[in-house]
């Protein structure tokens, strides 16, 4: 067996390396599996620029699918070479922050919450963007996958598809909902699939890139607006009588975007927010109509845990969507500083990027 492997490693100062690194072994609760894909996410550009903290040496990355290499102690109903898909968040089900509920903020067995709570891989343990990586409190964060599903039709279900359908779910939206999403990147065009699939009346897509006001309305946006073309808040106060929305959904981590979601929000209105902020953010009373308007905002770090895996995979497999055509392009382990040039880049009409080792 192989004592080491290839694994994309955080160096600081804006430096990322493909480095040769020890390969992980499972201990209790633990598995170690074999990558077969995964991708590249918006936070791992944050984590290389330093607008997230991340301890130097850490293996990034935190969607994949892959193979069980290897069953730690405890670990029951799984077997060595069994396909799963692993999520972003891997809470650990017994923890303060589990037992009420709030899954993503797990702060693990020893009940200790740090920044990030259950987002575990590529942040506060070496992530998937590796040969190999160690899923901490296995037996609740693998999910077997249907064999009739392939690896890219369920690989963004880990954090991107999960992120962005939770925006439509923690705002509340209800059927027949008016909802303005800022920002057509992954997330936010996995938050105009989560409107539709929670039953909005009209989901009106935010965006400057053509190509991304497209997909908006492939993947079901009812009006596409481009910032650059039109007022959009005006536009929007008018496609809603003058009302505003219900639910306004923040998917970049702009100030600006969050200020037009507040400008657009009708009283009583709710602001879900997906962002991660690496600058100053504040709220101009004006735009939060004086703090009188009854409005609600909420953010929310991407539902994880094998349930939530399932669930969404069941979506895949019976149609209720497709996220395939968000992975627009293709690499391999060894090309993975390149990929990442691409991709933080916004180059050659990217989205997601796939990994294979």
């Amino acid at each position: 067996m192989p004592k080491t492997m290839r694994a994309l490693v955080f160096h600081g100062g804006g430096q990322i390396g493909l480095d040769e690194v020890p390969l992980p072994k499972a201990g209790p609760s633990e598995a170690v599996v074999r990558v077969s894909l995964t991708t590249i996410c918006g936070t791992d550009v944050h984590i290389m620029r330093e607008e997230w903290p991340v301890a130097r040496g850490r293996v990034l990355g935190h969607e994949a699918v892959g193979t069980i290499h290897e069953l730690g102690q405890g670990i029951e109903g799984f077997q060595v070479g069994q396909r799963v898909l692993v999520p972003a968040i891997t809470p650990c089900g017994s923890c303060f922050y589990c037992l009420k509920g709030q899954w993503a903020q797990c702060a693990g067995h020893d009940d200790r919450w740090v920044m990030g709570g259950g987002w575990r891989l590529g942040n506060s343990v070496d992530g998937c963007q590796a040969e190999y990586f160690r899923v901490p409190y296995a037996q609740a964060n693998m999910a077997p996958i249907p064999d009739a599903l392939s690896d890219r039709q369920v690989v963004l279900l880990a954090d991107i598809a999960s992120t962005g359908f939770s925006a439509a779910e923690k705002a509340g939206l209800g059927l027949g909902d008016t909802v303005a999403i800022f920002a057509q990147g992954p997330i936010g065009l996995c938050a105009s699939m989560g409107a539709r699939l929670k039953g909005a009346g009209l989901i009106i897509a935010v965006d400057s890139v053509p190509s991304r006001l497209e997909m908006a309305r492939r993947l079901g946006a009812d009006v596409a607006l481009n910032f650059e073309a039109v007022d959009v808040v005006a536009e929007i106060r008018r496609l809603t009588q003058g009302r505003g929305v219900d639910v306004a959904i923040e998917a970049l981590g702009s100030p600006a975007t969050f200020s037009n979601g507040l400008k657009v929000l009708r009283p009583g209105g709710t602001l879900s927010s997906l962002g991660l902020y690496s600058h100053d953010l504040t709220i101009p009373p004006s735009d939060y109509v004086g703090g009188l308007g009854d409005q609600t905002i909420v953010n929310t770090l991407c539902p994880g845990g094998r349930q939530r895996m399932e669930a969404l995979m069941r979506l895949v497999e019976n149609r209720r969507i497709d996220l395939t055509p968000l992975l627009t392009h293709t690499f391999t382990m060894a090309q993975l500083p390149e990929a990442y040039d691409l991709f933080s880049q916004q180059l050659d009409g990217v989205l997601k990027v796939a990994v294979t080792p």
